[in-house]
């Protein structure tokens, strides 16, 4: 196993790796729409689910993988209102390329976030 670290993405804020590599696979944390300095990205949910798309990035270039070789994304919502919102940006980024998803409503996420998303890819 080897685990990712980039400062191109918000560090961890608990006990845990950006990512871990497995055997040509990339499992991803969930990510949340911190900045790179750690504050929370300011805005509606498509401003924050641009800003996790922008840390998945970073953590995916540094494991070796990209958003054309992920195979699974899990989409966390705070509000299941916000879907159609977080499908159009989510279209931006996988818009040719479709992997496998489940997006899920959750009670609460951390840092009051509105959005998470977390990824399996495949290292090139």
């Amino acid at each position: 196993m080897k685990a990712i670290q980039t400062n191109q993405a918000p560090a961890a804020i608990g006990p845990y790796s950006q990512g871990i590599v497995v055997n040509n696979l990339f499992y991803s944390s969930g990510q949340i729409p911190l900045t790179v300095e750690g504050t929370m990205a300011a805005g509606d949910i498509k401003v924050q689910t641009h800003q996790v798309f922008q840390n998945l990035q970073a953590v995916l270039s540094e494991a070796g993988a990209s958003l054309e070789t992920v195979i699974k994304a899990t989409v966390f919502i705070k509000d299941m209102n916000d879907f159609t919102a977080v499908n159009e940006v989510y279209g931006e980024y996988f818009n040719v390329h479709k992997p496998a998803r489940s997006c899920v409503e959750v009670a609460r996420l951390p840092k009051d976030a509105l959005v998470e998303i977390e990824v399996v890819a495949l290292v090139k």
